[in-house]
């Protein structure tokens, strides 16, 4: 047995002490943690991500879990009493109904019961309240006392795995309970689970749309989660429950939380005295005595490929390793990954932001690949990695295109190159042979719009970043445009053609570039032709884009005109959608009646906007569409705009405190707008190599680089009151405006800024 000793206590506490000015230890994990629709005034909720233990673009989540059910993707929500387990995987920040949450972990004592009993205050069974005052989570670290059972529970993740340690109270039947049917959003479709010695099972938990899952099962989620675990006492009295599932009953979101559901699962049958089990919604329990404080840790691994790849990540990351080894290497790894990025001056509180975006930017997309350099491909066949790239996925396109790719290419090149090998191998393995817009687990889940593999393709390029096969690339590509795009008529009728006229006309412009550096001059010639359907659908007369019907009449203009949502825009309106064209903003400006009318639109747009950034028909942040319009101003010969925006956006959009988000994580999107903001840069049309410069927040920030160059931002005089640039230099060079290239980056240098609190028209 294990206990907990006071020297062991007080040398964890010391250890987070004297490490509190590093990186990791400013991040917050609970920010965001919450999927409160009243708090956030739209259904949208708020951030959806998740507070527990999982290492940079690891495979495992090891977190809480206190709901089945609703639009809850995490699976967690801080304002919630109660936990029902704690599981390996987990989805972050994504505004859609939820999956992983699998292999739920459950300490207890007394009488067992085999259901987590719905929803909050409904039927009884093992969900436990807990204590908030003493709930921790930190990079790499998480932990809570299990109130009614007197436990506590703390969780610490390895890239593919990760360890539960469990302080019991001195009890004669203590249990360690595991639902191997629990899925986030429905339940797995089948499991198996074998005792394999003393201390070990193994086992399986296969996950099929008829489940739920991702998108309520309409994200065609099709994923098998592969387990090694050991506990550290023998598991010699134990047992096994298998709940009866009728035929044809609906395993969907809504039916799993249900009450008539949970009846089921609660008179489960109990199997002893065999050594493995194979059903539909099965579990696996080992019961103990304990003494007081005792320590239980159960060391897990998965894999998405098999069994032995379990074993083999367990070997390679757990085995022979205690909790606070595995919880140090956590922690080193975050402090390593975080360290890309030193920010000085600012507050605390500021950092704190920082670096807790910075973090959620490192969550996906998540390695998919075993030690042993297998993978999953897109033809659900297993594949050996040849070395040139890790396989990755959730790859959230149309959010991410925007920010967290482009800010990737600065401090994480490799990962951009996976992912983009993975998109590609992808395409070629399932036989569909174009990029999917919304990869989950290789299925081709066809949520949200646009093709933004693309945009990431042509940016990775134009950067340099190339280590796949460019001409297999460039053909999906171009396969991507032909069967999501404008050819048809030019445009994309419908009710949501705004938002998919001008989001496909963007990635068109993306294979025109790829085009072009590849020497292909007819396909360039004909994506920029395609790159300008945005025009087809800007009604002269109304001052506004428009959506057309197939026979090319407008679609009737609506009382609130272009502020209605949902009119010609996907999640937006028409407003807020209508500036996507960064691909030719002076286009844009020309065709909107010039300079001063746009200039006088958005000044208006952004005064419109709600201190509180909630969703609103404004400037939303909350929503990816707007994320670039603040540095319009730029092109309008108004940068102390795009000043003054950015840095009202960074200080009204992001807090820290649990509802720190205006809006969905989208998966790293949201936080890496801040990021580049802050550190006072950001690129608004990627595929263009330029970055746009805006105040920063901090007075310096220095990216160390993974060609080992550093590259500087400098803010002189900098603070809440100072936060106009007065004048600018890079590399001891004045600059007269306010861009840099993404080669100025990558190859280091200085950008100075000297601020002040009055506007400077001229540089």
């Amino acid at each position: 047995m294990l206990k907990r000793s006071f020297v062991t206590t007080v040398i964890i506490n010391l250890f987070f002490i004297t490490s509190a000015q590093t990186p990791s230890e400013y991040v917050n994990p609970f920010i965001d943690a919450s999927t409160n629709i009243d708090a956030a005034g739209a259904y949208h909720g708020l951030g959806k991500t998740f507070p527990g233990a999982t290492t940079p673009f690891g495979m495992t989540q090891l977190s809480p879990q206190t709901i089945t059910g609703g639009d809850n993707g995490p699976g967690y929500s801080y304002e919630h009493t109660t936990i029902e387990g704690f599981s390996m995987t987990q989805m972050s920040g994504i505004g859609w109904y939820g999956d992983l949450g699998n292999f739920l972990v459950m300490p207890t004592t007394g009488n067992p019961m085999y259901t987590f009993a719905g929803k909050e205050g409904g039927m009884k069974g093992w969900r436990s309240r807990y204590d908030k005052a003493t709930e921790t989570a930190r990079a790499g670290y998480y932990s809570a006392l299990l109130t009614d059972y007197n436990i506590k529970v703390e969780t610490t993740a390895s890239p593919h795995g990760g360890i539960y340690r469990m302080t019991f109270p001195q009890n004669l039947c203590s249990r360690i309970q595991i639902d191997l049917a629990r899925r986030v959003g429905g339940t797995a479709s089948e499991e198996f689970v074998q005792v394999t010695d003393a201390r070990t099972i193994e086992g399986w938990m296969r996950c099929t749309p008829d489940g739920g899952g991702w998108g309520d099962g309409n994200g065609k989620a099709l994923y098998t989660v592969f387990f090694h675990a050991e506990f550290s006492r023998p598991i010699t009295n134990y047992g096994f429950w298998n709940a009866s599932i009728p035929d044809g009953q609906s395993r969907h979101n809504n039916d799993v939380a249900s009450e008539a559901y949970q009846k089921l699962l609660a008179n489960a049958e109990i199997v002893k005295g065999e050594t493995s089990l194979q059903g539909p919604s099965i579990g696996f329990f080992t019961e103990f005595p304990t003494q007081p404080n005792e320590i239980v840790e159960l060391k897990v691994a998965i894999s998405f490929v098999d069994i032995e790849g379990a074993r083999r990540n367990f070997d390679a990351e757990l085995k022979g390793h205690d909790f606070e080894y595995i919880r140090h290497q956590a922690h080193d790894a975050w402090d390593k990954e975080l360290g890309r990025i030193k920010v000085e001056g600012g507050t605390d509180n500021e950092k704190t932001i920082f670096y807790t975006s910075l973090y959620r930017t490192m969550i996906d997309p998540r390695i998919y690949t075993d030690v042993d350099g297998r993978y999953v491909g897109g033809d659900y066949k297993i594949h050996q990695s040849n070395g040139a790239f890790t396989k990755r996925t959730i790859f959230s396109g149309w959010d991410v295109f925007r920010s967290q790719f482009p800010l990737q290419t600065i401090i994480n090149p490799q990962m951009v190159n996976d992912m983009l090998a993975s998109l590609i191998s992808l395409a070629e393995q399932s036989g569909n042979e174009y990029y999917e817009r919304w990869e989950f687990l290789n299925s081709y889940s066809g949520c949200m719009l646009g093709n933004p593999a693309i945009s990431v393709l042509a940016d990775a390029y134009a950067k340099g970043i190339r280590s796949y096969d460019i001409e297999k690339a460039y053909q999906y590509a171009k396969n991507s445009s032909a069967r999501f795009g404008n050819d048809k008529l030019g445009y994309s009728p419908g009710m949501a053609g705004i938002s998919n006229t001008l989001e496909y006309a963007y990635t068109d412009w993306c294979v025109a570039q790829l085009a072009r550096a590849l020497r292909k001059k007819a396909d360039e010639k004909t994506f920029l032709k395609k790159s300008e359907a945005w025009r087809l659908l800007y009604d002269k007369d109304k001052r506004w884009f428009r959506p057309r019907k197939e026979d090319g009449t407008w679609y009737e203009w609506p009382e609130q005109g272009r502020l209605k949502e949902e009119y010609g825009a996907v999640e937006s309106n028409a407003f807020q959608q209508g500036w996507f064209v960064p691909h030719d903003i002076p286009g844009m400006i020309h065709i909107m009646g010039g300079r001063k009318a746009v200039l006088k639109d958005l000044e208006w747009m952004f005064e419109q906007t709600p201190a509180n950034m909630l969703w609103n028909a404004y400037y939303n942040h909350a929503n990816e569409p707007v994320h670039f319009i603040p540095y319009l101003f730029n092109h309008l010969n108004a940068p102390w705009m795009t000043q003054k925006w950015t840095r009202y956006i960074c200080s009204h959009a992001y807090k820290n405190k649990v509802e720190g988000l205006c809006g969905n994580e989208d998966v790293g999107q949201m936080s890496a707008w801040y990021v580049l903001s802050a550190i006072g840069i950001h690129q608004v049309c990627p595929g263009n190599t330029c970055f746009e410069v805006t105040s920063p927040v901090f007075q310096k920030i220095t990216i160390n680089l993974p060609n080992k160059h550093q590259f500087t931002v400098i803010a002189h005089n900098n603070s809440e009151h100072n936060i106009y640039i007065q004048r600018m230099s890079l590399n001891g060079k004045p600059l007269h405006q306010p861009r840099i290239d993404y080669s100025d980056i990558i190859n280091g240098g200085t950008l100075e800024l000297w601020m002040g609190s009055e506007t400077k028209k001229n540089y």
